[in-house]
């Protein structure tokens, strides 16, 4: 029997959404429940599969299903288990697969959700027909996904291309949630735009409309208002975060060099005041036969949708 329809699911720490999606990539309807308040990981999947099995009703039932795709911190494709995720209720090692596979009887892929953002990109966006690419999430940290000759890059443990926790800063370089110092995460993410704000802010004596805005309640959002109003500081920040950016994408590139680097998430609402500084910075310091060749690309999967596109494209290819 034909099977039109895949489920994407997306595990935030404070949100669940998910949807029904068809070959084309289009979300035929979505719904969402709190993650954050399940402490018991069986009542979680008990609540998700009740307001999911209204979407596969409504889609023609379980056998117009091909199979569900999930995205979630420290998903393991490998194992189909989530491992130690810091923002999720459930600690330890959680057999997500195996729990979701006897609740809805249905095949079941997990992965994390920069892979699972890689892998909508390449079956529903800009990375359509490319066998190589790099996917940076770009959001309250920094995610990624490595795509070589078609394939995800999962390495040996389930658990490769954790790009965000590379040391773009190698001195001194600012504490991280994972407790490296140094990581990108901490300079080109939104969290670390506004943490660049502040220490503009606290070594410049230039007006800005930023010192209108409390210090420890600086948002990117805030950081690109100020920019598109002319904000000198507003636009080094930005600056100074492409070329950290961009550095690190020159390092990214020697090896594996991909056809294009794919970018996701809320910076890149930005536009050209993030784009212009990455490609600049990226080319200046990559290795002269990459210089020009590689592209820097926004993601072309609509953002409403976008997290259950991803999850989804799991789905397709599960038999």
């Amino acid at each position: 029997m034909n099977k039109p329809y895949v489920i994407g699911i997306d595990m935030g720490g404070t949100n669940t959404v998910f949807g029904v999606v068809d070959a084309r990539g289009n979300v035929i309807s979505k719904s969402a429940i709190k993650t954050s308040t399940h402490d018991d990981i069986n009542l979680y999947i008990d609540d998700l599969h009740t307001e999911l099995n209204k979407l596969i009703e409504e889609a023609g039932g379980k056998e117009k299903i091909k199979g569900i795709g999930v995205g979630a911190p420290n998903g393991n494709f490998y194992t189909g288990t989530i491992e130690h995720a810091p923002n999720l209720p459930w600690k330890g090692k959680v057999p997500f697969s195996e729990l979701m596979t006897n609740k809805f009887g249905l095949p079941i892929a997990l992965t994390n959700d920069a892979n699972a953002a890689a892998i909508g990109e390449m079956t529903y966006g800009a990375a359509r027909g490319m066998k190589h690419f790099i996917m940076i999430t770009l959001g309250t940290g920094v995610g990624s996904g490595i795509v070589i000759d078609g394939k995800l890059v999962y390495g040996n443990d389930g658990f490769a291309g954790e790009l965000g926790h590379t040391s773009s800063v190698r001195n001194n370089g600012r504490m991280c949630g994972c407790g490296k110092s140094g990581c990108l995460e901490t300079y080109a993410s939104a969290t670390g735009v506004a943490r660049t704000a502040r220490e503009i802010l606290e070594m410049s004596k230039e007006a800005s409309l930023l010192r209108n805005i409390p210090a420890d309640a600086i948002t990117s959002k805030d950081v690109y208002d100020a920019a598109m109003g002319g904000d000198k500081i507003a636009l080094e920040i930005f600056e100074y975060t492409g070329k950290i950016l961009g550095e690190a994408l020159a390092d990214f590139v020697a090896f594996s060099a991909p056809e294009a680097i794919i970018l996701f998430g809320g910076l890149t609402k930005s536009g050209d005041l993030i784009l212009k500084p990455i490609v600049e910075h990226m080319n200046a310091n990559v290795l002269p036969l990459w210089k020009n060749k590689v592209k820097v690309l926004f993601s072309e999967l609509k953002e409403a949708d976008a997290a259950i596109l991803g999850a989804s494209a799991l789905a397709w290819e599960l038999k």
